[in-house]
């Protein structure tokens, strides 16, 4: 599609989304309040279609997130703050800035150094804006407990602070390993949960260094119990049993079944 259609596609948003926050009872009364949770919603169902490769999805949920986007300046706009032109000027002065290997003289030749440089900027920006210079204060307050663990220890490995070697973070998994065992005996409620916090933390760090993604790794991982639960729970209705009427060999035995027929379809 050449850019004069993807203007007019966007255009075309922008007069439908004008005409519902005039014409619209819903429309016409959302906050920045009231739509912030429904945001947050449609934010997940993307990442869900993403996970699932759903195109077709994909596409939907991300319209619905650009809807968000337009529906936020509409209202700021509305209130004299800014409006969608605003919001796409500042991205693209943001995306120049921080891309000073393509719009400017730096060199970085590696996804890593890129990344470096989009860090180091991040900070100037914050010294520009007579903020404290603190390293991990980029870190949304908001985001899932998984998610800003993630971001936390890839900001303090930016700033230097991280493992000689990749290899040297397994010590300290199994420390951690250790210090929870031995809060579990102890029976300390407080220490426990210090405990598995601090251990899931190093785990964190563990997938950062090798490259896996905490977040998707662990949907992923629900997704595929919930999948041979599920099956479990249809064999035993097959039989007319519930879940509890079964052994707990018998439904080891549908979940190894469950696993290798998701294995042959991979394959």
């Amino acid at each position: 599609m050449n850019k004069d259609k993807r203007l007019e596609a966007f255009g075309r948003l922008l007069d439908v989304m004008d005409e519902l926050r005039v014409k619209c009872p819903w429309d016409r009364v959302q906050t920045f309040e009231s739509l912030r949770s429904s945001t947050i919603e449609e934010t997940y169902e993307l990442v869900d279609a993403l996970l699932d490769h759903d195109m077709k999805n994909v596409k939907k949920e991300l319209g619905d997130l650009l809807l968000h986007v337009i529906f936020y300046s509409k209202i700021a706009s509305e209130e004299g703050a800014f409006d969608i032109a605003d919001v796409a000027d500042t991205e693209c002065d943001k995306l120049i800035f921080r891309h000073p290997h393509i719009f400017g003289a730096v060199h970085a030749d590696t996804p890593d150094e890129v990344k470096q440089n989009w860090e180091d900027l991040k900070l100037k920006e914050k010294e520009k804006e007579h903020e404290k210079k603190r390293v991990l204060s980029g870190v949304p307050r908001t985001l899932p407990s998984l998610v800003k663990a993630y971001r936390i220890s890839q900001k303090a490995a930016s700033a230097g602070f991280d493992w000689e070697t990749k290899e040297d973070i397994w010590s300290k998994v199994q420390e951690e390993i250790s210090e929870v065992q031995a809060a579990m005996q102890s029976g300390d409620e407080v220490n426990k949960e210090e405990e598995f916090g601090d251990l899931l933390f190093a785990l964190v760090n563990a997938a950062r260094l090798y490259g896996v993604n905490a977040e998707t790794a662990l949907e992923k991982c629900n997704k595929k119990f919930i999948s041979r639960f599920t099956y479990i729970e249809e064999q035993a209705e097959k039989q007319g049993l519930s879940l509890r009427e079964l052994s707990l060999a018998e439904m080891e035995n549908w979940w190894c079944e469950a696993k290798n027929k998701a294995k042959e379809k991979t394959e």
